[in-house]
């Protein structure tokens, strides 16, 4: 995962969970659902590196057989 990538998901997923804890603390469901979402897009967005990442590390691997 790139150093750019990983900052952007990790970003999402710490902005998402003080969305959520702030809408929580207030009764703002919609802020609530807001901070949700954002959360689960960092997690995705990791997930996705994750596997690009695993992938180019197992191209790599054959293509040196």
């Amino acid at each position: 995962m790139g150093a750019e990538d990983k900052a952007d998901a990790m970003k999402d997923k710490v902005t998402g969970k003080i969305k959520e804890g702030a809408g929580k603390l207030t009764g703002d469901k919609e802020k609530e659902a807001e901070g949700q979402s954002q959360n689960l897009q960092g997690k995705v967005k990791e997930g996705v590196e994750d596997t690009k990442n695993k992938a180019k590390g197992f191209t790599e691997g054959f293509m040196k057989e």
